[in-house]
């Protein structure tokens, strides 16, 4: 493995996509400093965030020089630079194709459907609820595999980036 250099995570304890990214550092075993980043009071939209990340989003991940954001960015960058092993991104190419799917899936029908209900019920987000509960329904039912885990025989990145959201989706009024 390789070492990490100074790891400062930009997060917001309420966020899935930055608890996502946090508990990939932690399985990692890396040290990082974690600073909390004021959602409520727009801290996100002031410009010395923006000048992290322009879309005013958490999380956001410094590795030294570099300033990455997106969770599943981050999440295919750690796993690049930081898991030796390749247990999380597997390096064959079918294999490869399995975990994407999934990202890819976290990005849109996670976020449209487990996020988002999450969002208007504990935010008071005016989002079509009833169309949130219906796309993470189907979502749900496609993750019910006779496997373990998502994309493989182990858990990858497929696996933490679905997580943070489906452990809390109770919370936007889906049940597990």
């Amino acid at each position: 493995m390789q070492t990490a250099q100074d790891l400062r995570l930009h997060a917001f304890a309420l966020s899935g996509h930055s608890h996502r990214v946090e508990l990939f550092l932690t399985l990692l075993g890396l040290d990082f400093e974690r600073l909390e980043v004021d959602l409520t009071h727009g801290q996100h939209k002031q410009p010395t965030f923006l000048a992290k990340n322009a879309l005013g989003q958490v999380p956001v991940l410094e590795d030294g020089t570099l300033t990455l954001a997106d969770s599943n960015a981050i999440l295919v960058y750690l796993a690049a630079r930081y898991d030796s092993q390749g247990s999380w991104q597997p390096r064959e190419p079918e294999a490869q194709g399995r975990v994407q799917r999934w990202l890819s899936l976290a990005a849109g029908q996670l976020a449209m459907g487990a996020a988002s209900a999450r969002l208007a019920r504990l935010f008071g987000a005016q989002l079509d609820l009833p169309r949130a509960h219906a796309i993470a329904g189907q979502l749900l039912s496609l993750m019910l595999t006779k496997s373990p885990f998502l994309a493989g025989k182990a858990p990858t990145l497929a696996d933490l980036s679905l997580y943070s959201y489906t452990a809390v989706a109770p919370e936007g009024g889906i049940s597990l």
